[in-house]
């Protein structure tokens, strides 16, 4: 089991570089840079590049929408080629929300634009001459532009040709996607007593269909991380991440991570959490998160505790945890948990 941390959104960029850096010499195997609407993340993820010699960087997510496939083949290679082979590329569909009002895309085909992009990336990073007559149409029609498009290859050399690519998905049929042709699975809001009726069937039917080629399909899920006797109190840090993505990250009826509270069976409380956050009653939608979810998604108390904790997650699939460690000391903290897991 392999052990990662997300870059925080907000704060000093530089100052989350020397943060990763410090936590891969306590351990830490994978560093995930997020993106949505903020900073760009591969700007960041070229620094890190600079100030880390052995973790793994990885993006997550870089949308479908507002990159062409080879822009985002170009930018993984890229990463790639300055980290000596330590980049991963996690993509994602996002939602409409920011995909059509920050990227003035149109929110359409996610699963069509998923397969295709993957294969594209594939193709290019082993230097194929790339065409295309699906959802991206390589090159462009001579009806859509100047007629003067032609077939091309990468121009530089790859690292590597097999740059690991993961995809954050939380639907059936995303998830169904993912575990057909992914490297790895980036699911959010994971209760691992949970994720078996959630998705076992998807990813389960997936599997059936995926190449032996791949390997395993790696998961990265986790939560926070405290360890302590008394740091239960702790966990209520989380409520306001929870209260964001189920009450306020998507419309009504249009919310994936809302959607997913209702599937783990929160059916009453995730209607309650977003209409008291669309309504601007923010702490009260934290404060309506239920406790039970807050707990089984985090791994926060006494050692032991956390113990079983990260055996729950490893039970569920999940062989790439996630930690955000909270405490006077992040690096102790990692550097304790990646002793339990050695």
């Amino acid at each position: 089991m392999r052990l990662s941390t997300t870059v925080t959104y907000s704060g000093n960029p530089k100052a989350s570089a020397d943060q990763v850096a410090a936590l891969e010499r306590a351990g830490l195997d994978i560093a995930w840079v997020p993106e949505a609407y903020g900073f760009d993340s591969p700007t960041l993820m070229g620094y890190l590049a600079a100030k880390t010699e052995r973790v793994e960087i990885g993006s997550a997510i870089l949308n479908l929408y507002s990159r062409t496939p080879a822009l985002l083949a170009q930018t993984a290679a890229g990463l790639d080629s300055i980290s000596a082979g330590r980049a991963i590329l996690g993509l994602g569909a996002s939602g409409p929300q920011v995909i059509e009002g920050w990227h003035a895309v149109p929110y359409d085909r996610p699963l069509g634009r998923t397969r295709e992009v993957i294969d594209i990336c594939r193709r290019a990073w082993r230097r194929e001459v790339i065409t295309n007559a699906g959802i991206y149409q390589i090159p462009l029609p001579a009806d859509q532009g100047t007629g003067l498009g032609k077939p091309l290859k990468m121009l530089t050399h790859p690292v590597r040709a097999d740059i690991p690519i993961y995809v954050a998905a939380l639907g059936e049929k995303n998830v169904r996607l993912a575990a057909e042709i992914a490297d790895g699975w980036l699911p959010i809001l994971f209760l691992p007593e949970k994720a078996k009726e959630v998705w076992g069937r998807p990813l389960a039917e997936g599997a059936a269909k995926r190449s032996s080629e791949l390997g395993p399909l790696q998961i990265s899920a986790g939560g926070m991380l405290a360890i302590g006797e008394d740091v239960a109190g702790l966990r209520d840090a989380a409520r306001p991440f929870v209260a964001l993505y189920v009450g306020g990250m998507g419309a009504r009826g249009r919310n994936f991570y809302n959607d997913l509270a209702k599937r783990y069976g929160y059916e009453k409380e995730a209607e309650h959490i977003q209409e008291l956050y669309l309504s601007g009653r923010k702490e009260e939608a934290a404060a309506a998160v239920p406790a039970e979810m807050v707990e089984l998604m985090n791994l926060v108390g006494p050692a032991s505790y956390v113990r079983e904790r990260i055996e729950a997650f490893k039970e569920a699939g999940v062989n790439v945890l996630q930690v955000t460690p909270v405490g006077e000391d992040p690096v102790r903290l990692v550097e304790q948990v990646k002793e339990w897991l050695s």
